[in-house]
């Protein structure tokens, strides 16, 4: 699967893409259809502590997913976003069994 990472108004180190990279792949085992995926990450300039923000949208056959999530720091967003994003692709693995 092809993953892009990008990083609005600031630069990412190669960890947190390594990081973002691998959480990705492992969606793979949920639905092995994945064609890419694209990652947003941004820093919301407020007062709160959770400020950084995770746009991950999953391309699949006949499909786009969108998840977003606020957190604290990227990698936790990353991770309760690939979570949700699991539970998408495994309703969607379901539904195209279903249909066939």
């Amino acid at each position: 699967m092809k993953v892009n990472v990008n990083a609005v108004n600031f630069t990412v180190d190669k960890k947190l893409v390594d990081f973002i990279q691998d959480r990705m792949e492992k969606l793979e085992k949920f639905y092995d259809k994945i064609v890419s995926s694209d990652v947003y990450l941004k820093v919301e300039k407020t007062s709160e502590k959770e400020n950084k923000i995770v746009e991950v949208k999953i391309h699949v056959p006949g499909d786009d997913f969108m998840v977003k999530k606020q957190c604290k720091t990227f990698e936790e967003a990353i991770e309760q976003a690939s979570e949700s994003l699991e539970r998408l692709l495994v309703k969607r693995k379901e539904k195209v069994r279903t249909n066939i």
